[in-house]
């Protein structure tokens, strides 16, 4: 996780430093973008899920990164961003226990009641790029605008981990190899000033085709809602 992290700091460093600014307001006005560091808090959901999974509890993610502006008119107000992040993500959800037995991975169906769980979660740590199209009404002397940015964004798991804690067994496991490497979603951004509403659509599974639940695949998606802050 850290060398992850040591590698965001650097690209963000090389990619901020690399704007320059001119006293000069014709030249602020030619290069006037919106570079920002973005965190977001959000609100996890488990979208299309199999019957017989239920979700409990707060499920949180955590995103951080950065994104490079890039004006596609002369105003300056309309732009394509393209960045780079990390973000993590956890899922809490009662029925499901996610076992190794001897090195196969099964997802099991269980009654809650009779394990009394007292943890049940699955976590993802990604890599993230997010691509967006931008509109706002700012400009290089006005810090306070309304926004609408809307885009793509593709991440790569690059650690997973498991609990499940109850009266009946315990398990922990990590880089469980049935959930996909790869997850991408739409993303809308919208409001005003540093607080904007925040939605990301997944349209890939979490899982692969390797994980079934009571006879079937679990194609379950992620839907995160939150806050998304943009810092300069």
């Amino acid at each position: 996780m850290k060398s992850y992290l040591l590698l965001l700091v650097t690209l963000v460093g090389f990619l901020g430093f690399s704007q320059s600014y001119n006293s000069d307001t014709s030249e602020l006005d030619e290069k006037y973008r919106e570079d920002q560091f973005y965190a977001s808090v959000t609100y996890n959901l488990l979208n299309e899920k199999p019957k017989g999974i239920s979700q409990t509890g707060f499920s949180s993610g955590f995103h951080f990164g950065f994104i490079r502006d890039m004006p596609i008119n002369q105003k300056r107000n309309v732009a394509i961003g393209l960045g780079m992040g990390i973000s993590t993500n956890s899922y809490n959800q009662k029925n499901v226990l996610i076992e190794d037995i001897d090195n196969t991975i099964y997802f099991t169906k269980i009654d809650e009641g009779e394990y009394n769980v007292s943890k049940n979660k699955f976590t993802t740590y990604l890599v993230e790029v997010p691509l967006e199209i931008r509109w706002r009404t700012s400009n290089q002397q006005d810090y306070n605008f309304w926004r609408i940015y809307t885009g793509f964004k593709m991440g790569y798991v690059f650690y997973n981990s498991s609990k499940f804690k109850s009266e009946v067994t315990n398990e922990k496991l990590s880089n469980i190899d049935s959930f996909n490497k790869l997850q991408y979603g739409l993303t809308l951004s919208a409001g005003y000033s540093t607080w904007n509403f925040h939605v990301y659509y997944g349209l890939n599974s979490i899982f692969d085709n390797s994980a079934t639940f009571d006879g079937a695949s679990i194609d379950m998606k992620s839907l995160k809602i939150g806050l998304m802050f943009y810092i300069l």
